[in-house]
């Protein structure tokens, strides 16, 4: 009996293993956003990450859209930011989950 189960496989799967479109998102300039506190982003994040705490997104939604790009977003572990794809998702943008910021750091050293 497996342990988790799986009723949007494609997300979990990012969830757990990172989103394999990071590569293509960030080659067609999508910004980073890092979900995590203020104190958390200053111990290290990606390169060029914006930092937007999950608690703070829903109000800037719109400042978001404006930049026009599609985005990824990332913290820790992967669960803050599969929250804020969802909340951004909602809002019309065009976002993936890139999981920890480490695995975003990783696919923008091998651009």
């Amino acid at each position: 009996m497996p342990i988790i189960v799986l009723t949007k496989q494609n997300q979990m799967f990012n969830f757990l293993f990172g989103n394999k479109n990071l590569s293509s998102y960030l080659k067609s300039g999508a910004i980073v956003i890092d979900v995590r506190s203020g104190a958390e982003f200053d111990t290290g994040s990606a390169l060029g990450a914006k930092n937007i705490p999950l608690n703070t997104l829903e109000s800037r939604t719109e400042e978001i859209k404006a930049s026009g790009k599609p985005v990824i977003t990332c913290c820790r572990s992967g669960a803050r930011s599969e929250q804020a794809r969802s909340i951004l998702h909602d809002a019309g943008l065009d976002v993936i989950n890139g999981g920890s910021w480490k695995a975003v750091e990783r696919a923008i050293n091998k651009l």
